[in-house]
């Protein structure tokens, strides 16, 4: 499946207002073809910095998932998550 993955790894601190940001942030990833394949909290961290949620959408292209993350409708979204949250975030092109 070529396209592109959106990694999010997220450490949530007000569940309730992170809710909200993730019920906002659907429509912005339907409008851009986005497939959320992976979105739980159970996981194993191997390596790096423990994070408590993890969240991988598939996009038809890295141009889609970057046009996204800077559309209107994910900004506002985005918005909802000053301080209910510390995340990282990735944009990687699938292989062929």
């Amino acid at each position: 499946m070529p396209g592109a993955y959106w990694i999010a790894h997220i450490t949530v601190t007000d569940p309730e207002a992170h809710g909200a940001y993730a019920k906002a942030a659907g429509p912005a990833f339907d409008k851009f073809g986005g497939r959320i394949l992976a979105r739980g909290t159970r996981y194993v961290t191997l390596e790096g910095k423990e994070r408590g949620r993890h969240v991988v959408i598939w996009f038809p292209s890295v141009e889609q998932a970057e046009a996204c993350y800077h559309s209107p409708e994910y900004q506002a979204a985005l918005a909802l998550t000053n301080g209910t949250s510390e995340r990282d975030l990735v944009v990687v092109e699938a292989a062929e």
